[in-house]
């Protein structure tokens, strides 16, 4: 059976509030940061999950350890357990390596890009100067 689970964690990271969006399937962990600007209120965050869902960019797969599935989970307990989720502030530490590592592969995949254009450049500058030569060569 396949099983996937979500999760919408709005906070205030200085200056903005931010959306962190967890996804966890079969894959794994994978994780979306989203700034929201200023406070968004539920409808605003409910409209931008309706709207905006099939556009976010997740992160790549962080294999999650495989939690112990229980049957049936005591109230009380699970109860105390969203109290501490809605208690702790940031980000959750695998949620943070999700993003971390998107953000290292976009960073390398930016080096590649503005390293083949300078490469480019360098090389449209010297065919520049070449012919340059050449036609001085020639006598013009």
């Amino acid at each position: 059976m396949i099983m996937t689970t979500g999760s919408l964690t709005v906070l205030f990271e200085d200056p903005f509030w931010i959306g962190l969006f967890e996804m966890i399937d079969q894959q794994g962990l994978r994780a979306c940061k989203v700034t929201f600007g200023a406070e968004p209120t539920e409808k605003e965050v409910i409209e931008f999950v309706d709207k905006n869902w099939h556009r976010l960019q997740f992160s790549q797969a962080i294999e999650v350890s495989a939690e112990s599935e229980r049957a049936k989970v005591n109230p009380k307990r699970q109860l105390r357990e969203a109290k501490k989720q809605m208690q702790s502030q940031g980000i959750g530490t695998k949620s943070q390596q999700a993003l971390k590592l998107q953000q290292e592969q976009n960073k390398t995949e930016r080096k590649q890009h503005s390293k083949a254009e300078r490469e480019a450049e360098k090389q449209r500058q010297f065919d520049l100067r070449q012919a340059k030569k050449k036609d001085k060569h020639r006598g013009h």
